[in-house]
């Protein structure tokens, strides 16, 4: 998937490597969103590609490389939750790629991508209340705020494990 600037290509088994660069690189950036960034290791990068691999072949979740000029910034999914008929996606980006748009090309990408499924009437993307530049992303696509709920695993940062749950419905012809 590309829109001539930003491509989204998919995590395969070998990309470990390149998943455990990434991801050190970006450590401080993401330690206090991730969760899983805490420890993250060549271990976990192994594991990451081959779920990305299990994931994609049992259509639960979608994982991809954010690709810019052939430098790898980030990652987004799309994934299937607890509501059969929507899915949500989710983004991070290395630092040094931030504040370009990136993020919501990534996002509306995988959106568009979901919409195209006839099983899918939503796209949700739930961030953390206090990560203020993950919020920008829904709204610049014109998501709906519909209400906070308790994140099963918060980040570290998170005082009170709150998330704020964005909502973008299939538009529909009359």
């Amino acid at each position: 998937m590309t829109d001539g600037v930003v491509t989204l290509r998919r995590w395969r088994a070998g990309d470990a490597d390149l998943a455990l660069r990434i991801v050190l690189e970006s450590m401080d950036h993401l330690r206090p969103w991730m969760v899983w960034a805490e420890g993250y290791d060549a271990r976990a990068a192994a594991e990451f590609v081959a779920t990305c691999e299990r994931n994609w072949t049992s259509g639960q979740t979608f994982d991809y490389q954010i690709v810019v000029s052939d430098v790898v910034v980030g990652c987004a999914s799309l994934m299937r939750r607890g509501d059969p008929r929507g899915m949500e996606t989710g983004y991070w980006l290395h630092p040094a790629h931030t504040g370009h748009g990136y993020a919501t090309t990534a996002a509306k990408a995988l959106t568009d991508e979901a919409f195209r499924l006839s099983t899918v009437d939503s796209v949700e993307i739930v961030h953390e209340i206090e990560n203020h530049p993950s919020e920008a992303v829904p709204r610049r696509l014109g998501f709906t705020r519909i209400g906070e709920a308790k994140m099963a695993t918060p980040p570290p940062v998170s005082k009170d494990g709150i998330g704020v749950v964005w909502r973008l419905e299939r538009v529909t012809a009359a």
